[in-house]
């Protein structure tokens, strides 16, 4: 069982590129339930375990929460750009993290995010970009997502100590609607967007992990 954090536990939101961290510095601070880091880790699992390693050594952040958030590519039928995934286990060749707060996660996403669809099961890594039949193959292991960076932030958030943990990851492209590029991603639904509204739901997660046990 994870242990909940002090009345001012600090909160590390980690994401990998810096059109992710741009959306994160640039969305609504107010209402965080304590300290918060925004950290850019670099892109693929190896720069995202050895960022959120470093980071965690620092005693000011040893109790943080880790949220791990950015894009991903959905791998179900149905899904858009624009969606929303809340990891409910993120999940690698070397091991299998579970999340908390994941309802809470979902409550709060529609609430800052309206209109937007809130997608829930397991997270998928992968050491580079997903194309084509491999959405399949993952799909057939129970994923919904995938990204590369998620599971290598909370496997290293988890051995550096126990904490509450979990993912949140904008679609950018999905089955029916592959990118190029990241800056193809364009309009109403554009994932820098949506990242910067849901900031606020990050932090109501946190302060629900502050609250006293009943």
């Amino acid at each position: 069982m994870n242990p909940r954090p002090g009345p001012s536990s600090p909160l590390l939101i980690a994401c990998a590129l810096g059109i992710e961290h741009l959306a994160l510095r640039t969305g609504d601070r107010g209402g965080a339930g304590g300290p918060v880091t925004v950290l850019r880790t670099g892109m693929g699992p190896r720069a995202a375990e050895r960022s959120v390693a470093r980071v965690l050594a620092d005693p000011a952040l040893g109790s943080a929460a880790v949220l791990a958030t950015g894009f991903c590519a959905g791998l179900a039928p149905g899904m858009h750009p624009g969606d929303l995934v809340v990891a409910e286990e993120t999940r690698d060749p070397r091991s299998t993290v579970a999340c908390v707060g994941t309802e809470r996660l979902v409550k709060e996403l529609a609430r800052a995010a309206p209109g937007r669809t809130v997608h829930t099961g397991p997270l998928t890594g992968s050491d580079h970009v997903v194309r084509g039949p491999e959405r399949a193959d993952l799909l057939a292991t129970g994923a919904i997502a995938v990204d590369m960076e998620s599971a290598a932030t909370l496997l290293s958030a988890v051995r550096a100590g126990e904490r509450p943990v979990a993912a949140v990851r904008v679609v950018v492209d999905a089955p029916e609607h592959e990118l190029v590029r990241i800056g193809t991603v364009r309009g109403g639904i554009s994932a820098f967007r949506v990242l910067r509204s849901v900031l606020p739901a990050f932090f109501e997660w946190h302060r629900s992990l502050l609250l006293p046990r009943r």
